[in-house]
């Protein structure tokens, strides 16, 4: 049984300094002293393509530690696990971080890149036992286009049958759309013509015009996938953010909010989409309290 815990806690950060772009500081990540790095694990296998994660873990495990299973960005068609490194700072207070690839719509369409979501949690649940892991207590945490698939994980329940569960126990969302109708790139206006919102990202995704599958964009959008029994949520947005707007995550921590669902929203002030506001001190402070609250202070 889930504990549901009400909360409507809204935190604004200002950070001095001009945002520096995610891949810029992606470069200069290295491990941290006392983590260990198990690379390219195949967790799943479609038609052909394999699935593998990185595994970052404490290199000395004393009894089993809560995972966090990071979703990388790149607007579902660019990207890739190795991104994940930069969760590797959290290792060392207790945690491991499972870092997955997933298909990209080059390779596949919605719902091919949830799916592979939520058969890596799987994955860590069934094999959690082998590398000294926490099958019960596990998050999932992702960025821009992983956010929103993060933020599916949490609040969208796998539609079939499984004989492992692929529910989280936390999930943290940071810049990620909640509302693929609504998004600025799949909508014409402001410059952008109906040839431009049949080639956005959104309709790589769906495999059509978003606007032309309402129902699938829906299926598709955490926002209209809130219930009651969703995961505790930390949701971090930029104020100056041009590629998803803030409202995305306003939104999504609202209805949560309204559901009955614990949710933390954490404004950064003038920070674009990703940049060094997301990686400072404070906001690193927000994100380790929160994954120590639930999943290592609740079991």
């Amino acid at each position: 049984m889930k504990l549901i815990q009400p909360a409507l806690l809204v935190i604004v950060i200002s950070i001095l300094g001009t945002s520096t772009g995610w891949a810029q500081n992606q470069k200069k990540q290295v491990l941290p002293e006392g983590v260990k790095l198990i690379k390219d694990i195949e967790y799943a296998k479609h038609d052909g393509v394999e699935l593998k994660l990185d595994l970052y873990v404490p290199q000395e495990i004393k009894g089993s530690v809560p995972v966090i299973v990071f979703v990388h960005g790149g607007g579902w068609k660019n990207g890739s696990k190795a991104s994940g490194k930069r969760g590797a700072w959290i290792v060392p207070h207790g945690f491991a971080i499972a870092s997955i690839s997933y298909r990209l719509t080059d390779v596949g369409q919605w719902p091919d890149q949830i799916n592979d979501c939520y058969a890596a949690v799987r994955w860590v649940r069934k094999h959690a036992s082998e590398y000294g892991l926490d099958g019960e207590r596990i998050g999932c945490w992702g960025t821009s286009a992983g956010a929103h698939l993060a933020a599916l994980v949490g609040t969208r329940p796998y539609p079939g049958k499984e004989k492992i569960s692929s529910r989280v126990q936390a999930t943290a969302d940071w810049f990620g759309p909640s509302e693929l109708l609504t998004m600025p790139p799949n909508n014409v206006g402001n410059g952008r013509t109906e040839e431009d919102v049949a080639n956005s990202n959104g309709a790589k995704l769906l495999g059509a015009t978003v606007k032309d599958v309402p129902k699938l964009a829906k299926d598709a959008s955490a926002l209209d996938n809130v219930s009651e029994d969703d995961s505790p949520f930390l949701i971090m947005h930029g104020t100056a953010d041009p590629g998803v707007p803030i409202s995305q995550s306003e939104k999504l921590h609202a209805a949560l909010t309204k559901a009955g669902v614990s949710s933390t929203f954490v404004a950064l002030e003038g920070a674009k989409h990703g940049g060094k506001e997301f990686i400072s001190p404070e906001s690193n402070k927000v994100f380790l309290e929160f994954f120590t609250k639930n999943l290592k202070s609740v079991k």
